[in-house]
């Protein structure tokens, strides 16, 4: 039996409102101990999900509070355990002394993601829906919390229960026509088979191929500015970011080092690396930073490459632009658009299937900055998914999602090779299963018992 676990549900500091939260089996006993009702229902005698007005207690009954409360018994509550919750003004001390007569009433401090621990563990969530809790906690933009929303409602793991319950009609067939060969099953058909395998794999295909799309909306689009020093990349880092993020010298090669910032710009997410200037030098330290500067080139979705504009583009610049567009569309950024002298130069913009994007800025003023936003913005459009609302949340957001799905996919293809070199069906048992293994474990579905479950079903109802 689970232990009684108690905590503060509401981040750190002062606030308007405060929550505490219980699960475990004496919950509402130990909340009916911090918590008098003003009505005559006490808290142990309330229905479900019913808020009561009351006082909320010390340890020694004493009254420091009022606010509400209600209670969720088993199975009807998130973790499916018995639940409760009070709600009191968020005052630190407060809180501090309801959770003291919650530890006194018997329970014990919660692990950090303990509540959706349980959840999952009493089978209220898959493990996709859990990911999903701190996806939508963190999530900076209206997007990336659709997309959480969504997940956590199910929609990727009902994504994955296609592909996964296809796979168990595979292997229940296989199965049952080895396991029951006196029985009247219908053996494997080789044209058959490769179309169910070929299906699943384009399934697959199509979940893998949002991996990428669905990491940049969770985490946000990986912008790294590049250039070469002093041409104001930390002075648009800051006026992006809108506070001084980086320190900005008329020293050139101030920034030794990479350093990243979380935005929201146009309405998208965005992870902005300010990167050191690109120069070769003998400071073994500046070298360094120059090496990590071109690990985030190499990393990025999206490159802003900030030039001085009161300067010519030289050969090394337009090197610089020619590497950018091999990788990923670009943005030109002429800054210091305050300054005598300033004009917009040419670039030759390669031949390589991304854009180039010329904007003229001065971070120093803000100049520019809104039409930089929208060139972003546009950009993040083609990288970011375009989805309906009702398809909100069937994207792998994080690598171990991504990772998962790949080994499936590699499953099945081997499966579908072995095919096609004339293996009999019986032989690729073990590459359908290890399909199914690897989509389990975005679901923490039980192999064996799915198997066993649908042979049941399927092949032996009235026997």
């Amino acid at each position: 039996m689970s232990q009684l676990i108690a905590a503060i549900s509401t981040p750190p500091g002062p606030g308007g409102v405060g929550i505490l939260r219980l699960s475990g089996p004496g919950a509402i006993g130990a909340a009916s101990q911090a918590f008098r009702p003003r009505g005559k229902v006490p808290l142990a005698q309330a229905p479900d999900r019913q808020l009561l007005y009351g006082a909320v207690l010390d340890r020694d009954g004493r009254t420091i509070d009022t606010g509400l409360a209600f209670v969720s018994r088993a199975p009807h509550s998130y973790t499916g355990e018995e639940t409760a919750e009070l709600q009191c003004h968020g005052s630190p001390m407060v809180l501090s002394l309801a959770l003291e007569a919650l530890y006194a009433a018997g329970a014990r401090p919660a692990r950090p993601g303990e509540f959706t621990q349980r959840a999952f563990l009493n089978g209220k969530l898959d493990l996709t829906q859990a990911e999903a809790v701190i996806d939508l906690i963190d999530a900076e933009s209206p997007s990336a919390a659709r997309q959480a929303a969504g997940q956590l409602t199910g929609a990727l793991s009902r994504r994955i229960e296609g592909i996964y319950s296809a796979l168990t009609d595979t292997m229940a067939h296989f199965c049952a026509v080895l396991d029951y060969p006196d029985e009247d099953l219908d053996p494997f058909q080789t044209e058959a088979l490769g179309r169910d395998l070929q299906a699943q794999a384009s399934a697959l295909q199509a979940l893998l191929a949002t991996g990428r799309r669905g990491q940049m909306l969770a985490q946000g689009i990986t912008c790294a500015l590049i250039g070469r020093p002093n041409a104001g990349k930390s002075s648009l880092l800051n006026a992006l970011a809108g506070y001084e993020r980086a320190i900005v010298t008329h020293l050139p090669g101030t920034t030794r080092d990479t350093i990243e910032v979380k935005v929201e710009l146009a309405g998208r997410p965005f992870r902005l690396v300010d990167t050191a200037g690109l120069r070769d030098s003998d400071d073994p330290i500046e070298q360094l930073g120059v090496d990590r500067s071109r690990q985030a080139m190499a990393q990025a979705d999206l490159l802003l490459m900030v030039c001085d504009g009161t300067q010519p583009l030289d050969p090394q610049d337009q090197a610089l632009l020619n590497q950018a567009l091999a990788q990923a569309d670009t943005i030109l950024a002429v800054n210091k658009g305050d300054l005598p002298g300033y004009r917009l130069p040419a670039p030759e913009g390669a031949e390589t299937g991304h854009t180039l994007t010329v904007v003229e800025l001065s971070a120093k003023t803000g100049l520019g900055l809104a039409a930089l936003e929208q060139a972003m913005g546009r950009l993040a459009d083609h990288l970011l998914p375009q989805v309906q609302e009702e398809a909100a949340g069937q994207l792998l957001t994080n690598g171990r999602q991504t990772d998962a799905v790949r080994r499936a996919l590699e499953a099945v293809e081997r499966a579908q090779a072995a095919l096609e070199a004339g293996v009999t069906p019986d032989a690729l048992l073990t590459d359908v299963e290890e399909a199914m293994a690897a989509l389990g474990e975005l679901t923490g579905k039980t192999l064996r018992e799915d198997i066993t479950q649908r042979i049941f079903d399927r092949f032996c109802v009235g026997k």
